[in-house]
């Protein structure tokens, strides 16, 4: 982690530290926001932060044109990051709600400030990052089409993230926060049931659309993907149809266009006000769509691949390597 981006990295430090503090905040503090800990909302921000901030960073090592470009980018979403989830757990420790409160007391105020700011800087440096490795490579082929995929994916979820942040049409509605205390609320993650809750840990809505879902899936597309790239390349060594660098980035294209099938479908079956656990007919032909094409395009690359000949072990990574210093 040397080499690592340091500001992210610190902040990655940071969102796991308060994990570790909202972790213990879940057993002393028995206060409740819509009757889950007014802790477990800034747990599973810090948690996810983090994660991403740790890929940023290690992500950013990789450039080889734009560093100097890059850090500055992941120091301004360091900062805004920080900010964020920072505001997340202020109106927490406050046991008020942080998003969609439109009340005017100074808790709120000051929350609604730093969400003004700080979530539009998170978007436009992970379009801004994307750009800078779309133009490039970070690593051999395979390495490069999973993170240009997994960051396309990262900005589609900071879009849907919007359509949390400004909901068109909202209606307002008055609740009630931990201290007995009532909050106008404006909009809402839930699209037919603007606070529903009910799933276990993510408590994604079971009676109406949530678009934390699509929003949760896009954002951690990236991960996945680096998942898949890993696992091909320890299989790279036991197949030898796998060692074509070619055959490696394919699959993890195929992936990639899969992973977004899955997250369009999730955007609009949430948009329609469906709970991800109750998809009606429409949504479920999507998905077969989806996974339809994922296997036999998959089927279609592997078949190909094996009837090449298969090249000796090393060789697509000295190729790659050629190909890089050419």
């Amino acid at each position: 982690m040397r080499g690592w981006h340091r500001p992210l990295t610190v902040n990655a430090m940071f969102m796991f530290a308060l994990v570790l503090a909202c972790a213990v905040g879940l057993f002393v503090d028995d206060r409740l926001l819509m009757g889950e800990s007014v802790w477990l909302k800034p747990m599973k921000f810090g948690f996810a932060m983090g994660v991403y901030g740790l890929t940023l960073a290690w992500l950013l090592s990789k450039l080889r044109k734009g560093r100097r470009i890059g850090w500055w980018l992941g120091t301004i979403f360091a900062v805004a990051g920080l900010l964020d989830v920072g505001a997340v757990a202020y109106a927490a420790a406050r046991g008020t709600f942080s998003h969609f409160n439109a009340n005017t007391d100074p808790v709120a105020r000051t929350v609604q400030t730093v969400f003004a700011f700080g979530i539009m800087p998170l978007l436009l440096t992970t379009l801004a990052i994307a750009i800078l490795v779309l133009i490039q490579r970070a690593g051999d082929r395979v390495l490069t089409r999973a993170l240009r995929a997994g960051l396309g994916l990262a900005v589609a979820s900071m879009v849907v993230a919007l359509w949390l942040s400004n909901p068109p049409g909202a209606t307002p509605r008055t609740v009630t926060d931990a201290n007995g205390h009532p909050v106008s609320m404006t909009g809402g993650h839930g699209i037919g049931d603007p606070d529903g809750n009910g799933m276990p840990l993510t408590h994604w809505s079971t009676t109406g659309g949530d678009l934390r879902v699509p929003h949760f899936i896009g954002m951690h597309g990236v991960q996945v993907l680096l998942l898949v790239t890993a696992v091909l390349g320890v299989l790279a060594t036991r197949r030898s149809w796998l060692r074509d660098e070619r055959v490696r980035a394919r699959l993890v294209g195929v992936a990639g266009l899969g992973y977004t099938g899955v997250f369009t479908v999730l955007t609009w079956q949430a948009k329609r006000g469906q709970s991800v656990i109750h998809p009606d007919w429409q949504t479920l032909i999507a998905f077969a769509a989806v996974a339809v094409f994922i296997l036999v395009t998959a089927a279609a690359v592997i078949i190909a691949a094996r009837r090449r000949p298969a090249p000796p072990i090393g060789e697509g990574r000295r190729d790659g390597r050629r190909r890089q210093i050419g």
